[in-house]
C-alpha cells in the first residue's frame, strides 16, 4: 500500500496563490468581497496505512506502555509484524499513538484538524497466529548435535533416522529455555539427513569429485558444480573446484553452521556478472555432500597500482586470491582499507565476522588474505576474508572446519514448536517455509512480499497436505518483506474440500476518523470537514461543483438557476468558482426570474434551507457513500465548515448532519440561524 492524498483529501486552510480565470472575470467584481484568513482553518486530511506504520505503531513507547497495561504486549508485537489491527490492538485505541509521532506526515496538525485514517484489521485472530509470528529462534548449534549423538566423536551435524529431531529437539529446548511459559512458540532451524552416517570408516562412501569448471566460467552459463567452501562471510561463501573458484551469494542469515570451512557441495544455478566479476547468485540450488581439508594457494600480493588499474579497468576476472596491506579506516557498519600508492582503489573486507572485525579497528594496519571477487562503486575492491594479520604479527581470524568426524548429506528444515506447560512439543497443524520452499516458488530471497503469500501459499499447502480433508486447518509462518524489514507472519488457512482459502492476509480494510483535540488525537466516527472561502482550493471546489452539478440535474428547471460559466446557481446559492455559499438576493433574483415576486429576506430564507436540507446533504451523499452507521449502532455526526457572502462580508458557518443510514444525511443545525 502506498501513502496517498485524495482529491477529497487536499490539506484546507494552507496557504496558496489565488489566481484568476480569464472566463470568471466578472465575479472579481463581487463588491465588498472578503478573502477569509485561510491560515487559521482547520485542516482535514485522508491517510492510507502502509505496512510499514504498522511495526512503527508496534515500537512505539506509547503504544508498548498501553499494550503491557493491557496485558496485551504479545498481540501489540503481532501487529507489528501481521502488518494488521486486532482485537487485542484495536485501530481506535493504537491509531492516535501513531499519529502524535513524528513520522506521521501530518503530526503537526491544529487543533480541530481531522484525519480518515485508512487501515486494515482482523477479528478473531487466533491465538496461534499471535504466538507465531512472536516466537523466538533457535538453530541447533555443534554442541546441541554432539549430544543429541552422545558423542564428541562418532556425530554428524545433523538429525537422522537413527536420530531424529523429534526425539532430540524437545531436550534440547528445555535445555535452552528452562524459564518457558505455557503457550510460548520456537522457530527451530536444523539440518536432517535422510540417512543416517556410517561412522568408523566401515562402509566405503562415495567418491565425491571435484569439477574442473570454475577457471573457465563465464556470465550466463548454468553449470553443475561439485566443489568446497574455502572462505566464508556473512552474505556467502567462496567454492573452489579443480579450475578455480566462485563466490557464492546466498544473502542474510543464510548458514545454520552446516556449511564451513572444507564443506563438500554441489551447487547447480547460473552463472551472473556483477561488478566486474562472476558469481552464483541466489537461486542457485545447494546439496552438502561432506567435508575435506583445505589449503590456500600462494597469495597475489595487490599493491595500490594494481588495485587502481583493476577498478579503472573492464573486463571480469576470476575470484582470486590475494593479500592486500593498508590501514583500516571505519565508515558506519563498513571496513576499507587505505592502500601504500592507490590513488582511486580501497579494500574492503565484505561482510566479516565478529572475530575478523574485532580485529580491524579504526587506523590500525593490517594484512588481509582472502578472494577477491568484486569491485563495489568503481573503486572498492570485496574481499572475502580467510585471515587477518595486525601489526606484522599472526592474529588470524581464519574460520574453523567442523569438529564433526562424519559428514552426510543433509538440507535445512525449520518447525515451530510449543511449550505446554510441561514438555515442548512440535505444532502439528503448523508448517513453517523452508529455503526450499521459497526456492521453489521463484523468490531471490527467503522472504515473500506484496500478494505472494496470496498466490503461492494455497498450491504449497496443496502440495504439502494431498490428502486433506474438507474443514482442516493449517497454520503457515513464513518471512515477509513489509518494505523495510523481514517480519514473521502466519497465515490461518482452511481447506475447503478443493482449494485452501483464506489467511493469506485474513483482515479486513476499514477507515476510522480521528479528531485533534487539545493537542491529542481521539478516534471519533464523526467527520469534520473545513471548505475554505477562495478561489482554486481543490476541496471547496469539489463540494460545491458537486452541488452546482446536483442542481443542474435534479431540481425542475434546474439550469436556469445555474450560472453560463457552470461553477455557481442560485438555487441555494453555492458557487465553486468563489468556494462560499453566495446569499446575495439581487445576484438570485438576476440569475432567476421566479425569485421577482418575493422579498430579499424571503429570497436568503429560501436558499438556506435548500442549502441546508436538499443540496448539500445530496452532495455529501455522492462524495461520501460508503458513509454509515457504525456496527454497534453510532450514528456518525459530519460537520461541515463553511463561507457564506452576504453582499458586504464573507462569515463562518457550520453545518451539522447525523448519518442515519448508508448515505443518508439527516439535518441538525447550521450556525448561520443562530
Amino acid at each position: 500500500m502506498k501513502k496517498y492524498i485524495n482529491r477529497l483529501v487536499i490539506l484546507s486552510g494552507c496557504a496558496m496563490a489565488l489566481t484568476a480565470c480569464d472566463d470568471n472575470s466578472w465575479n472579481d467584481k463581487l463588491d465588498g468581497f472578503e478573502v477569509p484568513d485561510k491560515n487559521a482553518a482547520t485542516q482535514t486530511v485522508e491517510y492510507t496505512m502502509t505496512q510499514v506504520d504498522y511495526a512503527t505503531i508496534a515500537g512505539l513507547s506509547t503504544a508498548k506502555a498501553e499494550a503491557e497495561a493491557n496485558n496485551a504486549a504479545d498481540a501489540l508485537k503481532a501487529v507489528g509484524s501481521l502488518g494488521y489491527f486486532s482485537d487485542e490492538i484495536s485501530a481506535e485505541d493504537y491509531i492516535p499513538f501513531f499519529l502524535a509521532d513524528e513520522r506521521f506526515p501530518y503530526f503537526a496538525l491544529s487543533n480541530g484538524s481531522a484525519v480518515k485514517v485508512t487501515y486494515e484489521t482482523m477479528a478473531g485472530q487466533p491465538a496461534e497466529v499471535t504466538g507465531a509470528v512472536n516466537a523466538q529462534k533457535y538453530t541447533v548449534s555443534t554442541d546441541d548435535y554432539i549430544s543429541a549423538w552422545d558423542s564428541d566423536e562418532n556425530y554428524t551435524e545433523a538429525f537422522a533416522p537413527s536420530c531424529t529431531a523429534a526425539r532430540n529437539i524437545p531436550k534440547i529446548l528445555a535445555a535452552a529455555y528452562p524459564d518457558a511459559a505455557e503457550g510460548d512458540y520456537v522457530i527451530v532451524t536444523y539440518n536432517n539427513a535422510a540417512t543416517d552416517p556410517v561412522f568408523g570408516g566401515s562402509a566405503e562412501t562415495p567418491a565425491f569429485e571435484l569439477t574442473d569448471l570454475l577457471g573457465t566460467a563465464a556470465a550466463g552459463q548454468d553449470l553443475d558444480v561439485n566443489g568446497y567452501v574455502t572462505a566464508i562471510d556473512m552474505q556467502g561463501f567462496v567454492l573452489t573446484d579443480k579450475g578455480g573458484s566462485i563466490y557464492c551469494y546466498r544473502g542474510s542469515n543464510y548458514n545454520d553452521g552446516s556449511i564451513v570451512i572444507g564443506t563438500q557441495l554441489s551447487i547447480s544455478g547460473t552463472i551472473a556478472s556483477r561488478n566486474k566479476s562472476i558469481q552464483f547468485g541466489n537461486a542457485a540450488t545447494i546439496e552438502i555432500k561432506g567435508k575435506q581439508e583445505v589449503t590456500y594457494p600462494a597469495a597475489k600480493t595487490f599493491t595500490g597500482a594494481e588495485l587502481d588499474a583493476l577498478v579503472a579497468g573492464t573486463a571480469i576476472d576470476p575470484c582470486t586470491y590475494v593479500s592486500m596491506t593498508g590501514t583500516v579506516v571505519l565508515s558506519g557498519s563498513n571496513i576499507n582499507l587505505n592502500i601504500d600508492g592507490a590513488s582511486t582503489a580501497k579494500g574492503s573486507p565484505s561482510y566479516c565476522t565478529a572475530e575478523q572485525k574485532a580485529l580491524m579497528t579504526d587506523g590500525a594496519n593490517v594484512t588481509v588474505e582472502g578472494y577477491w571477487y568484486a569491485v563495489a562503486g568503481n573503486r572498492y575492491c570485496s574481499l572475502c576474508v580467510t585471515k587477518v594479520t595486525v601489526n606484522s604479527s599472526v592474529a588470524a581470524a581464519r574460520a574453523a572446519a567442523s569438529r564433526a568426524a562424519v559428514s552426510v548429506a543433509s538440507t535445512q528444515e525449520n518447525a515451530m514448536y510449543m511449550f505446554d506447560g510441561t514438555k515442548w512439543a512440535a505444532v502439528s497443524n503448523m508448517t513453517v517455509l523452508n529455503h526450499s520452499d521459497y526456492q521453489a516458488m521463484g523468490q531471490t530471497y527467503d522472504n515473500l512480499s506484496g500478494d505472494a503469500p496470496k498466490q503461492y501459499l494455497p498450491t504449497y499447502l496443496k502440495q504439502t497436505y494431498p490428502y486433506a480433508q474438507a474443514d482442516d486447518v493449517r497454520y503457515v509462518v513464513y518471512n515477509y518483506y513489509n518494505g523495510s524489514a523481514n517480519v514473521t507472519r502466519c497465515a490461518e488457512c482452511r481447506f475447503n474440500g478443493t482449494e485452501w482459502t483464506g489467511g493469506f492476509n485474513g483482515s479486513t480494510v476499514m477507515t476510522a476518523q480521528f479528531v485533534k483535540k487539545n493537542n491529542k488525537w481521539e478516534y471519533s466516527p464523526d467527520v469534520v470537514i473545513t471548505l475554505p472561502a477562495g478561489r482554486g482550493i481543490e476541496i471547496s471546489t469539489l463540494y460545491y461543483q458537486t452541488c452546482v452539478d446536483w442542481v443542474a440535474q435534479n431540481v425542475p428547471d434546474g439550469s436556469a438557476y445555474v450560472s453560463s460559466y457552470g461553477n455557481n446557481e442560485y438555487y441555494c446559492g453555492t458557487s465553486a468558482y468563489q468556494g462560499n455559499v453566495d446569499l446575495r438576493p439581487s445576484a438570485a433574483k438576476t440569475q432567476y426570474a421566479g425569485y421577482a415576486s418575493m422579498t430579499d429576506d424571503e429570497v436568503v430564507a429560501l436558499e438556506k434551507e435548500r442549502f441546508e436540507k436538499e443540496v448539500l446533504p445530496a452532495a455529501l451523499a455522492i462524495l461520501h457513500p460508503d458513509a454509515a452507521p457504525t456496527p454497534k449502532g453510532i450514528e456518525p455526526t459530519y460537520t461541515i465548515n463553511f463561507f457564506y457572502y452576504t453582499g458586504s462580508a464573507t462569515l463562518p458557518a457550520t453545518v451539522e448532519y447525523k448519518v442515519v443510514a448508508q448515505a443518508t444525511f439527516q439535518y441538525q443545525s447550521c450556525t448561520w440561524n443562530d
